[in-house]
């Protein structure tokens, strides 16, 4: 199928959705089962985060210098070719918080030379600050898109990432933040759980209300800071589940595209993305008044299945070579024509692979275990 505007396209892209949004609902069961766990863990985190130092890293041949975290040596097979990198430090899913500086640190200075800007999707297990830190300790040049992840079912969810991220911003300042995106895939679960695929319709309405909430709610926390700088306020969605009053709300809008949930080719995923993001997302936020700056959140292409019945997805197989075809036909073009993108992702999750199997854990332009794919990066400057 070559776009969404295919019935068949269509259907078969929003079943993906919808089995996604099946996954994110016990994500945030899991959650609501580790709020206390993450109290207590949250409060040690804060107190250690500025007393840790890294240690060494020999991750894809970065090495740091264990008294100073901005003195590690570059890795020449990596290149400062991504708009952007979806990011979630490892360990930072309730309940089981096990996140690091350590960790963080020898990711961010790998991430350092692949981009200059990262997304992170919420702020518990103290992640917002971990980032920050590791920032400021590198010295390196990457800004961050701070994350709220709404949960509907669980209001305090909200205010409890508020908190964290107001406290990271009067911690660090702003220097190195570039947004806050309220809600990721919210409307998304919302509509889908009432059993609905409009997010403007009654049901789309109705969690619309929820989230212009939180949005609005963050601009007044931000407000009261007396900033000097802006900070933009966004929202993150599913490509085709952006409800119209939401986009008509915020900044910035971040919409994820994944062709290999389209049923198409790896030759012509990058090409699909393109198609869709253009009719789907930039005309729609051209079209309002406030212009919303509109983003790719994710796209990317799976390197493998943990399972056979998922290792094809009608089109091509998830694999080594279809990950670099992806690689070679969208990140130059995308930084030639200024789309700003969020490459997905950093490093296979674990964690997704064990709970769901299939592609989900298989995105990543490195291993679980932090050694780079045998893949090569385009060597093209981003925007």
């Amino acid at each position: 199928m070559s776009n969404y505007h295919s019935i068949d396209g269509m259907s078969y892209a929003l079943e993906k959705q919808k089995a996604r949004a099946r996954r994110s609902k016990r994500i945030v069961i899991a959650t609501i089962a580790g709020v206390l766990v993450l109290i207590a863990v949250g409060v040690t985190a804060g107190i250690l985060v500025s007393k840790n130092n890294s240690k060494s890293s020999t991750t894809t041949g970065t090495k740091s210098n264990s008294k100073d975290p901005s003195n590690f040596t570059k890795d020449p097979r990596l290149h400062k070719s991504f708009y952007g990198l979806a990011y979630t430090p490892e360990g930072s899913l309730m309940p089981n918080c096990g996140n690091s500086l350590d960790h963080v640190i020898k990711d961010i200075q790998i991430i350092s030379q692949l981009t200059s800007r990262i997304r992170l999707y919420g702020a518990d297990c103290n992640q917002t600050a971990l980032v920050l830190e590791a920032i400021k300790q590198t010295k390196v040049d990457v800004e961050v898109f701070l994350g709220n992840y709404v949960v509907a079912t669980e209001p305090t969810a909200y205010e409890r990432q508020r908190n964290t991220i107001k406290d990271a911003i009067l911690t660090y300042g702003t220097d190195h933040i570039a947004g806050i995106t309220v809600g990721n895939e919210f409307m998304l679960n919302y509509v889908t759980l009432k059993q609905s695929l409009d997010p403007n319709g009654p049901a789309g309405i109705e969690g619309a209300a929820i989230l212009k909430g939180d949005i609005d709610d963050t601009r007044n926390m931000l407000t009261s800071l007396n900033l000097k700088k802006n900070i933009p306020v966004g929202n993150s969605d599913a490509g085709s589940f952006f409800n119209k009053d939401i986009l008509a709300s915020i900044d910035y809008g971040m919409s994820n595209v994944h062709a290999w949930f389209a049923n198409t080719t790896a030759e012509g995923a990058s090409a699909w993305v393109n198609e869709f993001f253009q009719e789907s997302n930039l005309k729609p936020a051209a079209a309002l008044p406030n212009q919303p700056k509109m983003y790719i959140a994710e796209t990317g292409w799976p390197s493998a299945s943990s399972d056979v019945a998922n290792a094809n997805n009608g089109g091509s197989d998830a694999s080594i070579a279809g990950l670099q075809t992806f690689l070679d036909t969208f990140v130059c073009e995308a930084n030639q024509n200024g789309i700003g993108y969020f490459y997905f992702e950093y490093r296979d999750e674990e964690w997704k692979d064990i709970q769901y199997g299939g592609v989900e854990g298989h995105w990543g332009l490195f291993n679980k275990d932090g050694t780079f794919k045998d893949i090569t990066i385009p060597n093209c400057p981003a925007p």
